[in-house]
């Protein structure tokens, strides 16, 4: 893509240009008559960019923008449907600019932009007016879905918090009036929830039952223990002394006597109230507009066209293929029980558990020190953005171990954040495949890369999707034996397993939503061929319930990178370099896996061309 700045100066080079040979005439008009276009483009994302981080300032936290610490999303009627509108009217201003004008990274963010501004637009459809009091929209987190065990306040606010910049008194300041403004956030996501709940849009009752527990660590009066209070505790030295007494009382005035009492009253909403409300029944073709809401939440986390009948059939074929290989690796190790029998060895052995929340974050920091000097014969370029490895949160219980990017500017590193609440849950043959995922080259990698990528809008450096994102993890995690690691046959056995549970997860996500199946047989078939723990199996299961399409994202996204690699290493031969391949797939930024596949396509043509 072409800056702003460079594009003006082209402006001026072709009316000097056009002095010259007639021969020169048909490439400069073409090159003007394409400008308009590039300029449209460009304005257009860099008003979306603007326009997302101002609509949603907590996000803007996330990603190291520190313009709106001091604001929160407002989720108000009004605020719900002007964001309607413009998701209306962005999908009609891209629809404006001629893509056969745009070339390179030009086409490919308008390619990116249409497809999200059509998705927006459909999930603001699905329900449009069926809710007495608040229209509902599906594409952002105004969705009447967008509280359950998986996500809301109760995990959302300590995340904030870590993701906050404390370095003065300023931010503290900030932060003490964006505290004052949760309670009616609080008051706006009630409104939201209860109208779904009018119209029956309320997950299932089995997943959601734990959700006023939540709230627990958040209404601790001990303030010393309570996570919304911890950027009170310690204070860096740039703050005053006398201005740290004003603010510890300030905060624990306004958490006391605000925060919690609109808390406790969402809480006792959601136990009195939600949960009684939720459906017995499972899976999303039983809300109404089932159907049409899990085909377009499939579309949503996949980016690609497939139906729930092809997801369905694609993890049955990789769970038989995974099996086969699980027992291969089994008999390398000498087992020759079956493979119910070598997951409670491999479970119950102690040889395998950590000891130690400790040891585990040394033996994963171990992990990933060892991957980082192999990532060159993988990779042309690498990120310069460091990560770390450190637990997650205390309140975030047993939720599977995360990345948590990092400031879009470099002024914060990313995170990898391993589950030690449950030691028994993440034993060693399973370590090697989570930094893969989590940390390099998966999701700090890639991620890391993308908000590097300085030629790009700031829109297209932060954008993503699962099917991407969560696809390259999976792939990362193929990638283990080249980066000199899996070499024994319990972690190649702990990378079969994984893989597993993700193949796994396209049988019974589309089993629930689309076929009809059972909790009790998800769970079933995810202790069978994922080898979790029923216990896992059953958290697993309630977060597919909540969050429908999102599980297959995984595999998916995975097949489609790998089909990818098989094209083009069948379309260049011994021109094929893998380490240009993974840049390739990696240097536009996220990117929704139908563009990826033309992506490639215009890569492997030029990479014909290239002769050096």
């Amino acid at each position: 893509m072409l800056p702003l700045n460079v594009g003006r100066k082209i402006a001026w080079m072709l009316g000097f240009l056009s002095l010259f040979a007639v021969a020169t005439a048909p490439v400069s008009a073409a090159m003007a008559a394409s400008e308009p276009a590039v300029s449209a483009l460009h304005q257009l994302l860099d008003s979306e960019w603007e326009w997302e981080l101002s609509q949603f300032p907590e996000h803007a936290t996330s990603l190291g923008d520190h313009r709106y610490d001091d604001r929160v999303t407002d989720r108000s009627p009004s605020a719900i449907a002007s964001r309607r509108a413009h998701h209306t009217q962005a999908l009609n201003a891209i629809r404006l600019i001629d893509r056969s004008k745009l070339s390179g990274e030009d086409r490919i963010s308008r390619d990116i932009f249409e497809f999200t501004a059509e998705l927006a637009a459909k999930g603001d459809a699905l329900y449009r007016g069926v809710a007495p009091k608040l229209d509902l929209a599906f594409s952002s987190d105004d969705s009447p879905f967008a509280m359950n065990q998986m996500s809301g306040p109760q995990l959302s606010l300590p995340q904030l918090v870590r993701a906050t910049r404390f370095q003065d008194e300023s931010d503290y300041r900030h932060f003490l009036k964006r505290m004052a403004q949760w309670p009616t956030v609080f008051a706006q996501q009630q409104a939201i929830l209860e109208a779904g709940r009018s119209v029956s849009l309320v997950p299932p009752r089995v997943a959601i039952e734990r959700l006023p527990t939540q709230f627990g660590p958040l209404l601790n009066d001990d303030l010393e223990h309570n996570p919304l209070y911890a950027p009170f505790v310690k204070f860096p030295s740039t703050v005053p002394a006398a201005a740290q007494a004003s603010l510890k009382q300030e905060a624990a005035t306004i958490i006391r006597a605000q925060v919690m009492p609109a808390l406790v009253i969402l809480r006792d909403y959601l136990a009195a109230t939600y949960v009684p409300a939720a459906a017995a029944k499972t899976g999303a073709s039983q809300l109404p507009n089932g159907d049409e809401y899990y085909a377009w939440s499939l579309q949503h986390y996949n980016t690609t066209r497939m139906t729930a009948r092809e997801i369905h059939e694609l993890g049955l074929r990789e769970v038989a293929r995974i099996d086969a290989a699980m027992r291969d690796v089994m008999r390398e190790a000498g087992f020759n029980g079956s493979i119910a029998e070598f997951r409670t060895f491999l479970r119950s052995d102690k040889q395998f558990q950590y000891e130690s929340a400790e040891a585990e974050l040394s033996a994963l920091r171990d992990i990933a020190k060892r991957i980082d000097p192999q990532l060159p014969s993988l990779f042309v370029e690498l990120p310069r953005l460091p990560y770390g490895v450190r637990p997650m949160s205390k309140e975030e219980g047993n939720n599977a171990p995360h990345y948590i990017a990092g400031a879009i500017d470099g002024s914060r590193a990313g995170y990898f954040e391993a589950n030690t609440n449950n030691l028994a849950a993440w034993p060693k043959w399973t370590m090697d495949a989570l930094v893969l995922h989590e940390a390099v080259p998966g999701h700090h990698l890639q991620i890391a890369r993308a908000q590097e990528l300085s030629a790009l809008p700031k829109w297209r450096r932060a954008y993503g999707n699962s099917g991407f994102s969560e696809g390259w993890g999976l792939y990362s995690e193929g990638l283990g034996a080249q980066l000199g690691l899996y070499t024994d046959p319990y972690t190649r056995f702990g990378r079969l397993s994984m893989e597993a549970h993700r193949a796994a997860r396209l049988v019974v996500d589309t089993g629930m939503h689309a076929f009809g199946w059972t909790r009790d047989q998800s769970i079933d078939y995810l202790v069978e061929h994922a080898q979790l723990e029923r216990g896992f199996a059953e958290a697993e299961t309630d977060r597919y319930l909540v969050w429908p399409g999102q599980a297959t994202a995984y595999k998916v996204g995975e097949q489609v990178i790998l089909a990818q690699r098989h094209k083009a290493e069948e379309a260049l031969g011994a021109k094929f370099d893998i380490r240009r391949f993974h840049n390739a797939v990696i240097d536009h930024g996220g990117l929704p896996l139908t563009v990826l596949e033309r992506v490639i396509d215009d890569w492997i043509t030029s990479e014909r061309a290239r002769t050096n």
